[in-house]
């Protein structure tokens, strides 16, 4: 990654975590220990990849990015829901994440899943209260966060994912856990700076374009980061994937074929930016990164 992409990447997880720290203030109304849990799992060193889509595809698309901030940072409380019971003992039953111990380790199982509904619930409310959108707006977002999150989306993929564990390798198969579990809230968080900015159609479909083909190529990426990664680069275990039969690309058509197909997923989403020129440079830069990524 050069230098000018590490500034910007740095400049706007700046702007997030301070949005975050503004949304889940850690005193306020409610159980101060569900708080911190919820607050444990969000401010535990992400990248903050999609509230930095949802922010950067808004300026692209000619919004402002502070007007999209909230509704960006409501992607992540999403997705750090779903992390949070991705690894409970039900599901993948990890130790750790991102290096530190995951969040039913710290604190205990039946308070990590009502961290994880905490802030799940939170995204919604934060924005349905953000006036920085006008109604329609607000509308809008919501309705692409839980498509992209709920049972046609994450949850729907999450759900095939376990089912399947075990099954013969199917592409057909990897291709809807992989669209449904990776790609749909990827894309969704593109998306939805799109929609913040008030884009016209065209737009629209060039972000969405983008967005499906680093969603897949997102996924695919972490599967070979499985079997090739360590835990130090990762903050996790891995190889978990291959001894629990889990459906990756890797095990369906192998490291080679898995590779390839990741880079001509990111191939077409930089095809589709082509039009705003070197305006997109954060964003191809971006889907570059997907797939050259140790961690």
């Amino acid at each position: 990654m050069d230098e000018r992409l590490k500034r910007r990447l740095a400049e706007r997880r700046a702007l997030v975590e301070e949005e975050l720290s503004r949304l889940l203030p850690e005193s306020g109304e409610g159980f101060s220990r569900l708080t911190e849990a919820m607050r444990y799992s969000v401010f535990s060193g992400g990248k903050r990849l999609r509230p930095i889509l949802a922010v950067e595809a808004a300026e692209l698309a000619g919004g402002d990015a502070r007007a999209a901030l909230t509704s960006a940072c409501a992607t992540e409380l999403v997705h750090t829901y779903s992390l949070i019971h991705d690894d409970l003992p039900a599901m993948d039953d990890d130790d750790t994440r991102r290096g530190r111990p995951t969040c039913h380790r710290a604190f205990d199982e039946p308070l990590a899943i009502l961290a994880g509904d905490g802030l799940l619930t939170a995204a919604f409310e934060f924005i349905a209260a953000n006036e920085r959108l006008p109604a329609s707006a607000r509308v809008a977002v919501a309705l692409e966060l839980a498509r992209a999150n709920g049972r046609d989306g994450m949850v729907g993929g999450q759900a095939a994912d376990i089912a399947l564990e075990g099954q013969e390798p199917d592409i057909r198969a990897i291709e809807y856990i992989h669209t449904h579990k990776t790609g749909l809230p990827l894309r969704a968080a593109v998306r939805i700076g799109a929609i913040c900015a008030g884009a016209g159609e065209e737009d629209l479909a060039r972000l969405t374009s983008y967005g499906e083909g680093i969603g897949l190529a997102f996924q695919i990426a972490d599967d070979l980061l499985d079997e090739t990664g360590t835990a130090e680069e990762m903050g996790k275990a891995v190889g978990k994937d291959r001894a629990r039969g889990k459906m990756t690309y890797p095990r369906v058509v192998g490291p080679e074929v898995a590779s390839g197909r990741a880079r001509e997923l990111i191939a077409g989403a930089t095809e589709a930016l082509e039009p705003y020129g070197d305006r997109a440079w954060v964003l191809a830069g971006i889907a570059a990164y997907i797939i050259d990524r140790r961690s």
